[in-house]
């Protein structure tokens, strides 16, 4: 495990520990913002990998508006 994991579980903990699911989505976004410059250095590795963590991060978005939905008011 790398430390790049480390801090992706680090901070997937700490989103979910705020019960704000909108921050999940705001962590994706930043992670794909994040991506593309390295895409564009062919830093690879890296750059997949913060592709794989905003997915993560949308599908735990996903997973917890379906199983307890937003009240809108």
């Amino acid at each position: 495990m790398k430390p790049q994991d480390i801090v992706f579980f680090l901070v997937l903990g700490a989103l979910l520990g705020a019960r704000k699911p909108r921050l999940l989505v705001f962590a994706g976004l930043s992670s794909l913002i994040l991506a593309i410059p390295l895409f564009a250095t062919w830093t690879f590795f890296t750059a997949e990998r913060l592709t794989w963590y905003a997915a993560a991060f949308f599908l735990t978005f996903i997973l917890i508006s379906t199983l307890k939905p937003h009240q809108v008011q």
